[in-house]
């Protein structure tokens, strides 16, 4: 099959745990993208701390972000599609994490709120440092010149797991993922990677089979099943390989590299 495009997640699969791009998978990005292919980046991540990666890469194109819920082209910053959400919508989810002492931030496309700054633990503060993106204080939602597009909360591995399963409980108009064990999202409920990931084939006239996937966790999920073929990374959890189509080696051994070699540059 030749791919005519390939989205990648960020964290857990193009990059290793360290956050670095390694040579590998920069070289066989390279390859495939002078052979014609079109990459685009699917992330948790904003395009503040995308857009770079792809610069990097001596790439083009577009960047999928917030998990689905903004696209954006690289060269001009402008943001293609978006999935706003009712921002105010948002208040119990947040009273219930100031109540809990649960860390949380707002992200329009280009922005992202924390509550108090001053007041951000090590913890949080080293987490947004390894990403490279600089929290602003949360204004008043009218102060807001964006529209709201994710709401993440942040914290140990059970606190997610309690905290998930709390909101579970609730009526939401949101739809929740999970993005990494520390990490609980809300999107509006039309925003996913795959539906992204689906609206942007269309826009550059690719049909489904014509794309391929790679990703490693469960809000990897949507964009794993609609691609032409999935791809999981062997450090995935066991529901998102079964839900792929094939399985890669993992993040920390060029997985991403391996997998091109594999389907996409032809020797």
């Amino acid at each position: 099959m030749s791919y005519k495009l390939i989205a990648l997640d960020v964290d857990g699969t193009l990059l290793h745990d360290n956050h670095e791009l390694s040579a590998a998978n920069k070289e066989s990005i390279k390859a495939a993208a002078n052979s014609g292919v079109e990459f685009v980046l699917c992330t948790g991540r904003g395009p503040v701390n995308t857009i770079p990666l792809m610069e990097e890469m001596g790439l083009g194109g577009y960047v999928i972000t917030h998990n689905g819920a903004a696209t954006v082209d690289v060269k001009t910053h402008e943001v293609i599609d978006q999935f706003p959400m009712d921002a105010e919508g948002l208040q119990p989810y947040i009273d219930y994490c100031r109540k809990h002492q649960i860390h949380f931030d707002v992200n329009t496309a280009f922005g992202l709120y924390v509550d108090k700054i001053d007041e951000m633990s090590l913890q949080v503060r080293s987490m947004y440092e390894q990403v490279f993106i600089e929290p602003l204080d949360l204004p008043n939602w009218a102060d807001l010149r964006e529209p709201v597009v994710k709401f993440s909360a942040f914290g140990d591995l059970e606190t997610m797991n309690e905290l998930e399963k709390e909101w579970n409980t609730w009526n939401s108009p949101f739809y929740m993922v999970r993005s990494g064990d520390f990490f609980l999202d809300l999107m509006h409920k039309d925003a996913s990677k795959g539906e992204a990931l689906k609206r942007l084939a269309a826009i550059r006239g690719f049909a489904q089979e014509k794309v391929l996937a790679m990703g490693n966790y469960f809000n990897d999920i949507t964009m794993l099943t609609f691609a032409g073929k999935g791809i999981a990374m062997d450090n995935s959890p066991a529901q998102v390989k079964a839900a792929a189509d094939d399985v890669t080696l993992s993040n920390n051994e060029n997985g991403v590299h391996h997998a091109l070699e594999k389907f996409v540059i032809l020797r």
